[in-house]
């Protein structure tokens, strides 16, 4: 089968969850992921997120719930080890951290910090994995600029 792939590339992060579909769910409505495949065998089921028609340069989350493991906590990120997702506004970030707050996953409290870090929150998922959201960090901003937007 030909791909389109010419060289070695960091394609996706893999994240065990105990409850796939309450991870979808916060994936989905909390960060700017979508579903874009999703897979189930005779071990369990998986998932691939990524920002919607990101087609260029593909990146995926891919989240797996094991059978043996459903129904367990299975967070890997913590306490500080974290994903990161950069939003356009300083807004976007109280947002988040609003509706986080309301649904009792809000981690960090939005705080601004020293460059390069910009002003954050963090959220948690359902399986304690810390979800850093930033604006002014500058991670899409500065490798666009070291090297070229396409």
């Amino acid at each position: 089968m030909a791909t389109g792939l010419t060289s070695a590339r960091w394609t996706h992060v893999a994240l065990p969850t105990g409850d796939l579909d309450k991870a979808i769910e916060f994936y989905t409505s909390l960060t700017p992921l979508v579903v874009v495949e999703r897979f189930k065998d005779a071990d369990g089921e998986s998932v691939w997120l990524s920002n919607d028609k990101q087609a260029e340069t593909p990146f995926v989350l891919v989240l797996v719930s094991f059978n043996k493991d459903k129904g367990t906590q299975q967070g890997l990120l913590h306490p500080f080890a974290h994903i990161g997702i950069e939003v356009p506004e300083r807004g976007d970030v109280d947002a988040l951290a609003d509706r986080a707050r309301e649904l009792g996953c809000l981690h960090w409290e939005p705080r601004q910090m020293p460059d390069p870090i910009g002003y954050i929150c963090a959220l948690k998922d359902p399986d304690g994995n810390v979800i850093e959201i930033s604006h002014d960090q500058r991670v899409f901003d500065t490798v666009r600029e070291k090297w070229g937007s396409s």
